[in-house]
C-alpha cells in the first residue's frame, strides 16, 4: 500500500440521477427518487477512489460496511454531490464517512467501510466461497 492518504481527506464527485437509478422492482418503477441501491453504488464509487490510489498493482480492495441514513429525496435528473472523507486509516482499513447532498440539502449520510487486501488472498476468499 502506498499511503497518500490520511485522516480528513475528502474526494468529491458528483452523480446524476438516471432512470437506471429509481427504485424498480420486477420492471415497475416505484417512484421517481434515487434508490437505495444506486445511491449506495454510488458512495462505494466515490470512496473506493481513495482505494484506487492507495493500493499496490497485486492488491485490491474489497467492501467491509455501508451505512446510509436517508434525510431528504433526490429526483429523477437531480445531480448529486458525494463528498467522502477518511474518518480511519489503520493497516489495511479505511472507513469513510460521507455526505450526498444537492446544493445546501442533504439528502443521505453514513459510513462505507474497505480492506486494502492482496489480491492472492481476495482469490483464496472466492474459492473458499465457491467450494461450500
Amino acid at each position: 500500500m502506498k499511503k497518500h492518504h490520511i485522516v480528513g481527506d475528502t474526494i468529491t464527485l458528483e452523480f446524476t440521477v438516471k432512470p437506471s437509478d429509481v427504485a424498480s422492482f420486477n420492471g415497475e418503477d416505484v417512484h421517481p427518487f434515487y434508490a437505495t441501491f444506486a445511491l449506495g453504488r454510488d458512495v462505494e464509487w466515490t470512496c473506493r477512489q481513495f482505494v484506487l490510489n492507495e493500493k499496490d498493482a497485486d492488491e485490491e480492495g474489497i467492501g467491509t460496511f455501508l451505512n446510509i441514513k436517508h434525510q431528504s429525496p433526490a429526483m429523477l435528473h437531480d445531480t448529486v454531490k458525494i463528498e467522502a472523507q477518511i474518518i480511519r486509516y489503520e493497516g489495511n482499513t479505511l472507513d469513510c464517512s460521507y455526505t450526498v447532498k444537492i446544493g445546501d440539502r442533504i439528502v443521505a449520510s453514513g459510513e462505507q467501510g474497505q480492506k486494502i487486501l492482496k489480491k492472492e488472498k481476495v482469490e483464496r476468499l472466492i474459492a473458499a466461497v465457491q467450494n461450500q
